[in-house]
């Protein structure tokens, strides 16, 4: 099948985004109800405000709001980073690309994983030894605090923003597929949920949200692969075999290559995934929650064994899709539309190894997923706009720490009220885009800012504040004069930027233009902040030493 890159972002990033254009998977029938489902999505529901309420008794200052107060433990965060990182996008997307093109499907899968340990060990014990709430707290430490707090602020705002609209259009498709309920009602639940758990119960709760979903899930999966394995007597050969005598493809679903034509594009993609990740706000507030730069390391390490088999339960899964529902002749109908392109292979696959209880858990967890991941989001976007913005631009560091977490509270409230609105309004468009957006601006804007800042001494906030925005606007301009906006959204016969994704240009862009321009400063305070380095380089490595604020 050839697969256009939108539709191959769609399914990966984020599967439920893609039910909202008719051009990538076609409209979302409305399911009749389905109880079971419901009733163990209120159960989980009603866990997690439990969870906040008690989370909230154990909130008494920013460090504990912002940060859990650093006493979760690696194994914890390492399940929660998991949590957050393991979306119905992985679940369901990484499944159905399995089901429909075969070895495609590992592929993206390895191309999702293969971030970690490169990245986050790379940055993960710096990050915590340097920072306090935000990666803005790291990006700023020897530069000035106003510019780079902005820029880094803006880069977060506008990612949350991106992925918020994707996670909560994909709640609203899910839960009218798979529940039976109208859209609307799911997308205002959604942001009412997402809002409690911030408000109330801060980074606790969202961290022992996200932990619960990561169990759920996992669990989920793993039996699901457990039954599908069973059915081949636990023989990968034999399940292959018979994959390959059912699919319509026949032998083609072993090879590589089918889904992407275009060697830019893709490689633009694998850049944004890759580099993205560790620029994503939400996940990198993370590794400030525990007390020290080893649990941050123990955090990568368990986080990506969760995700690693997590993602080879995925590919187990997507295979068993094809040798159990399209052999059944009770899935006949379904199989037809999965090889079409569908997204629920996995909930097929579920109500057949499972039944209709089982298919309830899985589409309650799929929904789950959702919420914890737009609970992480919320706070970040809070912690940008109160921590970074009015505490350290607005109010120069004297910011009381009450009207601080004030702040934090009511721009919770507004995003919610936003991510509501935005979600009604985007509920017809073609959203698969933003995900990759998301990303693209996240691996252009806020990491090499936030790489360079640790790791390269001649960096000055000229040439970070130049080539950050040189990224921003650039990955942002890219994307709109694209194929997926230029042509198929505002209707014009030709792209003028020729290619899917903008990654590979917009980060060439950041990071020339961080070089040039800082290389090129000679300024007195440009001197200055190289000489600062050192400073941060000891702390970065022992976490002693004087606080960026305090260098400054």
């Amino acid at each position: 099948m050839k697969a256009p890159l939108s539709a191959v972002l769609g399914l990966t990033l984020f599967a439920p985004a893609t039910w909202a254009a008719d051009a990538l998977t076609g409209a979302v029938e409305r399911q009749p109800l389905n109880i079971a489902a419901i009733l163990m999505f209120v159960a989980f529901v009603a866990g997690t405000l439990g969870i906040t309420y008690w989370a909230s008794k154990r909130n008494r200052s920013a460090a504990d709001y912002y940060a859990a107060g650093g006493r979760i433990t690696g194994f914890q965060n390492g399940l929660a980073i998991a949590g957050d990182y393991m979306s119905a996008a992985s679940f369901l997307g990484i499944s159905a690309l399995v089901f429909t093109s075969g070895y495609d499907g590992l592929i993206y899968s390895i191309g999702f994983l293969v971030g970690w340990p490169i990245i986050l060990f790379l940055i993960a014990e710096r990050l915590r030894n340097l920072g306090k709430y935000t990666f803005a707290d790291v990006a700023s430490y020897r530069l000035k605090q106003k510019e780079i707090r902005t820029l880094s602020a803006c880069g977060s705002l506008v990612v949350v923003a991106l992925y918020l609209i994707a996670q909560m259009v994909g709640a609203g498709k899910l839960i009218q597929l798979l529940f039976g309920l109208d859209y609307h009602v799911a997308v205002i639940l959604v942001g009412i949920l997402m809002v409690m758990y911030v408000l109330f119960g801060g980074m606790l709760a969202t961290t022992w949200v996200q932990i619960i979903k990561a169990v759920l899930l996992l669990s989920g999966a793993s039996f699901m692969a457990l039954m599908v394995m069973k059915s081949v007597n636990f023989d990968f050969g034999l399940l292959f075999s018979e994959a390959i005598k059912v699919h319509p493809k026949g032998e083609a679903i072993m090879s590589p290559g089918g889904l992407v034509k275009d060697p830019i594009s893709a490689f633009s993609l694998g850049l944004a995934l890759m580099f993205g990740t560790a620029g994503l706000p939400h996940i990198l507030m993370r590794f400030f929650t525990v007390s020290d730069a080893k649990e941050a390391r123990k955090s990568v390490f368990y986080a990506t064994g969760f995700i690693g088999y997590f993602y080879i339960l995925t590919f187990i899964i997507g295979f068993g899709a094809i040798l159990l529902v399209s052999t059944n002749p009770a899935f006949k109908d379904a199989a037809g539309a999965l090889i079409g392109g569908n997204n629920m292979a996995a909930v097929h696959l579920a109500n057949a190894v499972g039944g209709s209880i089982f298919l309830g858990f899985i589409s309650a967890v799929a929904f789950a997923t959702i919420l914890a991941v737009v609970a992480g989001l919320t706070l970040a976007g809070a912690s940008a706009v109160s921590h970074d913005l009015y505490a350290s631009v607005i109010k120069k560091g004297k910011a009381v720490e009450k009207d601080e977490l004030r702040v934090s509270k009511i721009t919770t409230i507004t995003l919610g009220v936003v991510a509501i609105a935005l979600g009604i309004l985007f509920e017809k468009q073609n959203i698969a885009f933003m995900v990759g957006l998301a990303f693209s601006i996240a691996a252009s804007c806020n990491f090499p800012v936030l790489l360079l800042s640790m790791f390269w001494k001649k960096l000055t906030t000229r040439g970070a504040m130049i080539g950050g925005w040189m990224g921003l606007i650039t990955a942002v301009a890219l994307m709109i004069l694209g194929p997926t906006i230029w042509v198929t959204i505002l209707g014009h016969e030709k792209a003028i930027y020729p290619y899917e994704y903008p990654a590979l240009f917009s980060m060439l862009a950041a990071f020339v233009g961080i070089w040039f321009f800082s290389i090129t400063d000679k300024s007195t305070a440009g001197n200055e902040e190289r000489a600062r380095f050192l400073s941060q380089f000891v702390r970065s490595q022992t976490g002693l030493g004087a606080s960026g604020a305090a260098a400054h």
